[in-house]
């Protein structure tokens, strides 16, 4: 009768260990699998989403360079990295919107131009 390493329940007639059954019935592969399933539903209920990058080890490097002179791990460091790239574009958005704005009111007559200010 076949048995695999995680089935716990099917007695292993034919197995080397008899007596009392050890502390961790599973063996280190199989409980690290466990582990890492338990781990990545913890990550899913805190709303994380797992991404996988394909880069040089040389970017690797830097990048743990950089982790290891602001005492943060690789994916903190990343994350703040995007937001700060994200609120810069969004700084740049609205300052080229206010920009325009104000092209088009040069043109306007000085009263279009108090009527569109207190407008706003």
């Amino acid at each position: 009768m076949a048995k695999a390493s995680s089935d716990r329940n099917t007695i292993d007639l034919f197995g080397s260990s008899r007596g009392r059954p050890r502390k961790q019935p599973l063996n280190r592969k199989d409980q690290l699998k466990i582990n890492k399933r338990i781990q990545r539903e913890k990550e899913k209920a805190l709303g994380f989403k797992r991404l996988e990058l394909v880069i040089d080890q040389d970017t690797i490097d830097k990048l743990d360079q950089l982790c290891e002179l602001n005492d943060v791990k690789r994916a903190e460091w990343l994350t703040m990295q995007i937001a700060l790239s994200f609120s810069k574009a969004k700084l740049s958005k609205a300052k080229n919107n206010k920009e325009k704005k104000s092209k088009t009111n040069k043109t306007a007559t000085p009263n279009e131009q108090v009527i569109q200010q207190t407008a706003e």
